[in-house]
């Protein structure tokens, strides 16, 4: 594996075919520059969005006392979509028509993080979709509910980060979601719930909301793809990767962008592009990468 330098320079590392690695990227930014010097095939300035849409989502589970938000901006480009989500109330009507018909290049450069990462995501879903070729394990979703479907992600998710710990380890969720927790105690694992906007979980735990610091008595990092669009991602993998710490990462934001960071921080990706699980009460699929197979 051709592994790239963790500064951000101008110069984009490449294979020995010339092209940019799939794998083994340690910073953001050098990935997003190897886009636009034309490392991954296509020239971003040539490739236009043909759709933009923003999803708002509320729900309640059955059974569940609380409930949450979301709201996620994608972006198609061919027959990719990419996406990234924000926080409830951030996504100004402005991403959409901004991105409409505008070269990848461009958005690559715009004012607003969501946008260039659902940019980012789109463009590497173009290049590399979610299939054996470029690393990816199908793992079918079963109809359902929408508990159901959410418990049957988590169990694909949770499977990533059982082989690598022991029995009890002490893991840190960064971006709460119940079903996660629910498949980490049925697997015998503690955690440690963290998410920006603090809080109890279903079960009355309080919600931590620095991560880094949490993670000092971790064993494991289980991470949202949230964290790509919110700027965690960076101190997270870093942290990951000095510590020796398994970094697992559930994506429906940047699902094309994470897996690209294999090798350099991040043991497993369970990526889910759009339609997201809980859009449609019918089967899906979710890939998933590295990990102990």
């Amino acid at each position: 594996m051709s592994t790239p330098p963790a500064t951000t320079t101008a110069a984009s590392p490449t294979t020995a075919t010339g092209r940019a690695p799939l794998t083994g990227w340690s910073d953001p930014d050098a990935l997003q520059q190897a886009v636009l010097d034309g490392g991954f095939g296509p020239d971003p300035r040539k490739l236009r969005i043909s759709t933009a849409f923003a999803t708002t989502q509320a729900v309640r589970h059955d059974g569940r006392a609380g409930g949450y938000r979301n709201e996620v901006l994608s972006l198609r480009l061919g027959a990719a979509v990419g996406s990234c989500a924000a926080e409830p109330g951030a996504l100004p009507d402005a991403a959409v028509a901004d991105a409409v018909g505008t070269d990848v290049a461009t958005l690559l450069g715009h004012r607003l993080p969501v946008v260039r990462i659902a940019a980012l995501d789109a463009y590497l879903m173009h290049c590399a979709p979610h299939d054996p070729e470029h690393g990816a394990r199908p793992v079918p979703l079963p109809a359902g509910s929408s508990l159901e479907k959410s418990r049957a992600r988590a169990r694909a998710v949770v499977e990533l980060l059982v082989p690598a710990v022991p029995a009890g380890a002490r893991v840190l969720v960064v971006g709460v979601v119940n079903s996660l927790l629910e498949a980490l105690r049925s697997c015998g694992l503690r955690y440690v719930p963290c998410d920006l906007k603090g809080g109890v979980t279903e079960w009355g735990e309080p919600v931590v909301t620095d991560a880094l610091a949490a993670a000092a008595d971790c064993d494991a990092v289980l991470a949202s793809g949230m964290t790509l669009g919110n700027g965690s991602f960076g101190p997270l993998r870093a942290l990951a990767a000095g510590r020796g710490l398994p970094l697992v990462l559930f994506a429906q934001t940047g699902s094309a962008v994470l897996p690209r960071f294999l090798g350099a921080g991040v043991h497993a990706v369970c990526a889910e592009p759009y339609p997201f699980f809980w859009l449609d009460g019918g089967p899906g699929t979710v890939h998933r990468y590295g990990g102990i197979r």
